[in-house]
């Protein structure tokens, strides 16, 4: 397993938890400041950025990925619905290929949040890399 993987898997587990998205940016921004170096840091973030999709569709799974599944899943539960009260086999396949795409759909936007959960964490620790922090003042 690659060190993308890796830290997309990490970014995933973050994702569970319900929090906001600059408490995850700080766990995660812990994690992988002790597990990886700078170099790799630098590494992965390239990668990642040249991976990111940039295209309308695949933004908006990321930003809204149950809205986009949602019409799959009233799609799955119609012919469910339909096949068991007219008896229409043909219908279970109706539901079986939707319900496949719904998931597929929420698979695909949950990666695509951690990619860019990572990312985001990437570039914080590159920006206080760049500008750390000057101790106050004491006050006189």
């Amino acid at each position: 397993m690659g060190q993308l993987e890796r830290l997309v898997l990490m970014a995933e587990d973050e994702l569970t938890e319900y929090s906001t998205d600059a408490r995850k940016i700080e766990k995660l921004r812990q994690k992988i400041g002790i597990s990886v170096p700078l170099a790799e840091q630098r590494q992965v973030k390239a990668a990642l950025l040249e991976m990111m999709p940039t295209d309308a569709i695949s933004q908006l799974v990321e930003k809204q990925r149950q809205t986009v599944a949602l019409p799959f899943w009233g799609i799955a539960g119609l012919g469910l619905i339909f096949g068991i009260s007219f008896f229409q086999p043909l219908d279970f396949l109706v539901t079986a290929a939707a319900g496949f795409a719904a998931v597929k759909i929420q698979r695909w936007g949950w990666k695509l949040q951690a990619k860019r959960l990572v990312w985001q964490t990437l570039e914080e620790i590159e920006q206080r890399i760049e500008q750390p922090t000057s101790p106050k003042k004491a006050a006189s």
